[in-house]
C-alpha cells in the first residue's frame, strides 16, 4: 500500500505545484485515476489511500472491476471510445462518460439511464488538434452538439475532454478557449464545469491552461501490462 500512497501523494504534489504556478486553487483540479489493465486489487489499495474517482477504457474489464469492488464508494468514469452497442451497459454502470462525440451516443445514454440513478455526467470529446488517429468531434461542431444534448433528460452535460498530440501544448489553450466559448453561449448551463485534459506526461501544461480534471495512470500505478 505504501507504494501507491507515495505515488498518489507525489501526483497530488505535482497538481498543487502546477496550481500554484498558474495561480489557481488546488481544489479546482480533480485527480482521476486511470486504472485500465491494472487488477482490482490495485484499485482497492489506491482506494484505501484516499482515491475515489477511477477511469476505465475497456468496458468488459471495467465491468469486472465494478463487480469486484461494488462494496466501495467508487465514482466510475468511462474514458474510452463509446460504441453505440455499448451505451446500455455504460448507462447502467458508470457515473461519467467522457468520450461522447455524437448526438446519437448522448441520446442512447439518456434513454437507457435507469430511473433510480442520478443523471449521467458526460463530457464531449473533441479532436482539438485534428489528429487522424483520434476520436472526437470537430471543434466547429461543439456548439451545435451542446445545443442538442442539453435538450435530453437524464444527462448532465459537464464539459469537454481532449487528448492532444504529444508536446502540442497550444491544444490545451485551444480547448480552454472552446470551453469558455460554450460557457458564454450557454450561461444558463449550470453543470458546465469540467475540462478533462492532461495525463501523466503533460499535467503541468494542462493545469496551466485551465484543466479541471487530469487523467493519470502511469504515475499512479506504474507501467501498464497489456498481456
Amino acid at each position: 500500500m505504501y507504494q501507491f500512497l507515495k505515488a498518489r501523494q507525489g501526483v497530488l504534489a505535482q497538481i498543487e505545484q502546477a496550481c500554484q504556478q498558474a495561480q489557481r486553487n488546488v481544489s479546482e483540479v480533480q485527480l482521476l485515476a486511470v486504472s485500465k489493465t491494472h487488477p482490482s486489487s490495485a484499485l482497492n489499495v489506491m482506494y484505501e489511500s484516499g482515491q475515489r474517482a477511477f477511469g476505465e477504457n475497456y468496458l468488459q474489464e471495467a465491468l469486472q472491476k465494478i463487480s469486484d469492488l461494488k462494496a466501495l464508494d467508487i465514482e466510475w468514469h468511462f474514458i474510452g471510445h463509446v460504441q453505440r452497442n455499448k451505451t446500455k451497459l455504460l448507462a447502467e454502470n458508470f457515473a461519467w462518460v467522457h468520450g461522447v462525440d455524437r448526438l446519437i451516443i448522448a441520446q442512447r445514454l439518456s434513454q437507457q439511464r435507469p430511473e433510480q440513478l442520478a443523471p449521467i455526467n458526460i463530457c464531449i470529446q473533441v479532436n482539438i488538434d485534428h489528429q487522424d488517429s483520434k476520436d472526437g468531434c470537430h471543434p466547429d461542431e461543439v456548439l451545435a452538439l451542446v445545443n442538442d444534448i442539453i435538450q435530453l433528460p437524464n444527462i448532465h452535460l459537464r464539459g469537454l475532454m481532449v487528448i492532444p498530440a504529444p508536446n502540442h501544448t497550444q491544444a490545451f489553450t485551444d480547448a480552454k478557449q472552446l470551453f469558455e466559448k460554450v460557457r458564454e453561449n450557454y450561461p444558463s448551463l449550470t453543470t458546465w464545469d469540467t475540462l478533462s485534459m492532461g495525463m501523466s506526461g503533460d499535467l503541468l501544461d494542462a493545469i496551466q491552461a485551465g484543466s479541471t480534471m487530469v487523467r493519470i495512470g502511469t504515475a499512479l500505478f506504474g507501467q501498464r501490462d497489456y498481456q
